[in-house]
């Protein structure tokens, strides 16, 4: 009696893979980003509205001039406090970070882990010809490691 089988026929294996290893493939491009000129109490509600922990300050032409989180609007709330100065007439432009790491988006996801590494922040602003174009994070490093775990390294 011969052996019947009860499988469809085979459906070719697709690879859901990037293509490369680049940073531009594993970053997230729509970004909430901020001006030097908003006010903090205006950042810290969309902070929270939005379940973030901060964002990128840009300019008008999308150049990166810092960066605001929620660590630099408690670093501010306290001084203001302490100084007995009104917190939330502050901008963004005094208040943000002004020396920002960030990575090229022709990078690869082995440099971005380096960089993470190395400098022990979550996330990190991509760069394109000087030009905010996305952020990465290390959550997204990790799942770039996970869709490799089947190649050999290098």
């Amino acid at each position: 009696m011969p052996i019947k089988s009860f499988q469809a026929a085979r459906q070719k294996l697709t690879s859901k893979r990037p293509k490369s290893l680049l940073v531009r493939e594993y970053m997230t491009r729509n970004l909430i980003t901020f001006s030097k000129q908003q006010s903090v109490l205006e950042v810290m509600r969309i902070l929270i509205r939005n379940k973030i922990s901060g964002g990128p300050v840009v300019d008008d032409l999308s150049g990166l001039v810092g960066i605001i989180s929620e660590a630099d609007c408690i670093k501010h709330l306290s001084e203001g406090k302490y100084f007995n100065q009104p917190f939330f007439d502050r901008k963004v432009g005094e208040s943000m970070t002004a020396e920002v790491d960030t990575i090229e988006a022709d990078k690869t996801i082995f440099d971005a882990a380096t960089l993470f590494h190395k400098t022990n922040r979550r996330r990190l602003p991509v760069l394109e010809h000087g030009r905010l174009v996305g952020q990465i994070s290390r959550q997204d490093v990790v799942k770039a490691a996970l869709l490799l775990r089947s190649q050999r390294w290098r």
